[in-house]
């Protein structure tokens, strides 16, 4: 389970300061999926970075599985980040003279797993997201939707306990997107967090629970909108 509680954000550009979230208390229990929705400067994509464990320079109180993550010095918060968290991106971050496998299988080398260990999980996931057949394959001869499934398998190849997913279709077209939105939920059915921040309705109706900001504010969720 995560719980913000008072989250306040400001950034000081001269001496001007932006208070960008403000009073923010929001809490997302184990194996829920929640989208969280805004215009661009609403503050979404600053709460993300919190939630995230991208972004620790705030006011208020961030607890993640029970630890309050301002207690964590710098080594452990990035490891407590690594083991939580897994990041989908927009614009798919490959790698792309790597190979779909070897993407994949980064984040496993990065925690000095074996090569055989990192073969078997690399293969496991590829086929929980569909696209075993392409695990030699370089990123820029797949598709859009087959990239991000990648991204998707990088995401989750640590079993992180929360897959955070930032505009996930926006690059997509509505077909692939239907797709795509599946295999989200499929892992979100077998016990992954999910929550996916997103500016197309239609993408974030499909959550459990849809939390709306603006103007650094939550004004309600889908029960309430």
């Amino acid at each position: 389970m995560l719980s913000l509680k008072n989250i306040n954000k400001s950034f000081t550009n001269g001496k001007e300061k932006n208070h960008v979230l403000k009073d923010i208390d929001i809490t997302i229990e184990d194996g829920e999926f929640v989208s969280i929705m805004g215009h661009s400067g609403s503050g979404k994509s600053t709460l993300l970075n919190i939630i995230g464990l991208l972004d620790r320079q705030f006011l208020g109180e961030y607890m993640l599985n029970g630890i309050d993550t301002h207690t964590l010095d710098k080594k452990s918060f990035t490891n407590f980040r690594n083991k939580n968290v897994g990041w989908v991106f927009q614009n798919f971050k490959l790698i792309h003279n790597m190979t779909v496998a070897d993407n994949v299988g980064l984040p496993l080398l990065y925690q000095g797993k074996s090569t055989r260990e990192i073969r078997e999980i690399v293969e496991n996931t590829l086929n929980k997201v569909g696209i075993l057949d392409k695990a030699n394959e370089l990123p820029k001869m797949l598709s859009g939707g087959q990239q991000q499934r990648v991204a998707i398998a990088r995401a989750i190849v640590t079993n992180p306990n929360i897959l955070i997913a930032d505009e996930p279709t926006g690059a997509l077209d509505s077909a692939t997107t239907v797709e795509i939105m599946d295999v989200f939920k499929n892992l979100n059915v077998m016990g992954t967090t999910l929550i996916i921040v997103t500016h197309d309705v239609l993408v974030g109706g499909q959550a459990d629970r849809m939390i709306k900001v603006l103007d650094g504010k939550i004004i309600g969720t889908n029960y309430e909108i």
